[in-house]
Parts: structure tokens; C-alpha cells; sequence
């Protein structure tokens, strides 16, 4: 094992992790945003179209994970690949697969949801608009999941990890962080906190304890891409956090729905997994004391 054993090189003091947290934040907010802040410039919010407002927001996030990327080499010397698996070399195929498999369950759920429920899915596609759609969530969500990624269930995992040497900590503290950095999402609004917010704790959680059991990242990585495409491409609903021209509208959430289904895919998802990489959950509870070389 590699991932959190990474941590526990001298490096692990927490004002490190404030400074690349706050800075990764700030380095989004205020360099990321000058491109938003240029265009309000000229025209009122109300003005840009779906794409632009979409393109416009991503873009801080993108450079936030450049800004976190590099407080991390030069606070704690790891790099990028390190933060991710605690290797030099990223397990490309892993992201793919963990892409691939969500991109199948998330298929196949909305085809059988829309074939059940017809009634609830209104057809709003646009090509015009759809293109673009398609250029920029390809781009630009890919960055905005690895940044969420490389934070939560990499970096905070590993710095849990080598404070606490407990594995189930390294993903349940940053598993429960991780929702609650979503509170703020028009969806807890909409549906009430103990609704909606399950829903990003479950991911938190589901994603924390495969990048443990996995050794790495790559997985999550390649999942929460694919569930946010799908979030932008095919799907969309007045209270969603990203309003985007997806191909249909949602007219009806049921949170609770929503809730139980995320669970079974994603047990689907984890199983899969388990099966394929023959993971050991014995590992969960052995003590987090060395690296291993």
C-alpha cells in the first residue's frame, strides 16, 4: 500500500493543509474569476447564455486545482501523481474503467427511468446549443471532478490518514466534508437539507472507501467525471446546480428516489470493482504506519 502510507514523510503538519486549501479556493475565486468579472463588465448576468455561464464558472474551478497542484509540491514535495495514488506513474486505465463503468449504470438508469416514467422527461434538445454544451463539459468538467477528487479523497484523505493512521477516518471525515461543502447547492434549498444532502455524503463515502480499498484515485476520478457529464449532458431541472441546454428537463425530482437509486448503482459500481481488482477489505483496519517501497 502506498496512497495514505504517502503521508507520513514529516510533511503531514496541518497549517500546510490550510494554506493549500484556502489557497486553492482563493487562487479560483480571485484569478479564476477575472474572466466572469470581465464579462459582467459588458453585460448584465441575466444576458449570458446557459454555455457561457457554464464555461465562465468552470473555468475558476479549473484553476483551482492548478493552484492546489502546485501548493501541494511546494509545501509538502508530492507531486501530482503522488497525491493520487502515492506512486510516480498514474494508473491511466483505472480512470477509464471507473469512467466506463458509471457512464454504463448511469445509461442504463436513465433509459429504464425514461421508458417508466416518460411523463417526467421533456425533450429541450438543441443542436445549436447542445455542441457547445458537449465542447465544454468534455474540457472543462473533467478538471472541476479531479479538483474535488484530488482535495477531498486525495489530499485531506492522506493528511486524515497520517494524523489519525486509520483508514476508515482517512475516508469518512473527508467522505462527510465533502457533502457538506455542498450545502450551499440550490438542490438543499429546493428539497431541505436532510433530502438532498444524503445524496452528497453517499458519493463522498462511496468514493472515499474505493479510493482506500483501490489504493488511489483513478477510480473516483473516472466516475465523478462521467456523473457529472451526465448531470450536464442529458439531464437538467430548475433546481439543479448546474443549469445547462441538456437534451431533456427533468419536470419532477423525487430526492428520495434519487437517493435510493444512487445507492444500488453505486453498490453495483463498488461491487464490480471489488470483484474485478479482488480487493482485500481486511486492509480497512490495519494501521496506517509505513510506506511501502
Amino acid at each position: 500500500m502506498k496512497f495514505l502510507e504517502r503521508a507520513l514523510d514529516g510533511q503531514n503538519q496541518f497549517w500546510k493543509y490550510a494554506v493549500v486549501c484556502l489557497g486553492g479556493y482563493l487562487g479560483g475565486q480571485l484569478i479564476g474569476s477575472i474572466p466572469l468579472l470581465g464579462v459582467l463588465t459588458y453585460k448584465e448576468i441575466a444576458d449570458l447564455s446557459k454555455n457561457t455561464m457554464l464555461f465562465l464558472l468552470l473555468l475558476s474551478v479549473a484553476v483551482s486545482l492548478f493552484c492546489i497542484i502546485f501548493l501541494i509540491k511546494v509545501l509538502h514535495n508530492r507531486s501530482f501523481a503522488e497525491t493520487v495514488n502515492g506512486r510516480k506513474k498514474i494508473r491511466t486505465n483505472r480512470i477509464w474503467v471507473g469512467a466506463l463503468v458509471w457512464a454504463i449504470v448511469s445509461g442504463f438508469y436513465l433509459f429504464a427511468d425514461c421508458r417508466m416514467n416518460p411523463e417526467n422527461y421533456t425533450l429541450q434538445f438543441d443542436l445549436g446549443r447542445f455542441i457547445p454544451l458537449l465542447i465544454i463539459t468534455f474540457l472543462l468538467i473533467p478538471l472541476q471532478t479531479t479538483s474535488e477528487e484530488l482535495l477531498f479523497r486525495g489530499y485531506l484523505a492522506q493528511g486524515i490518514g497520517g494524523w489519525t493512521k486509520n483508514r476508515w477516518a482517512a475516508f469518512i471525515v473527508p467522505g462527510i466534508l465533502f457533502g457538506l461543502l455542498h450545502i450551499a447547492n440550490p438542490e438543499v434549498k429546493e428539497f431541505g437539507f436532510w433530502l438532498a444532502m444524503p445524496q452528497y455524503v453517499f458519493f463522498g463515502l462511496l468514493f472515499g472507501i474505493i479510493a482506500v480499498l483501490d489504493d488511489g484515485i483513478e477510480l473516483p476520478i473516472g466516475m465523478h467525471a462521467v456523473n457529472n457529464m451526465f448531470a450536464c449532458l442529458f439531464t437538467t431541472h430548475p433546481s439543479s446546480a448546474l443549469q445547462t441546454d441538456a437534451v431533456f428537463l427533468l419536470n419532477v425530482i423525487d430526492p428520495m428516489k434519487e437517493t435510493v437509486i444512487l445507492v444500488l448503482t453505486g453498490m453495483v459500481a463498488f461491487s464490480f470493482f471489488a470483484v474485478k481488482y479482488q480487493w482485500k477489505f481486511g486492509i480497512l483496519n490495519k494501521k496506517i504506519t509505513y510506506i511501502d517501497e
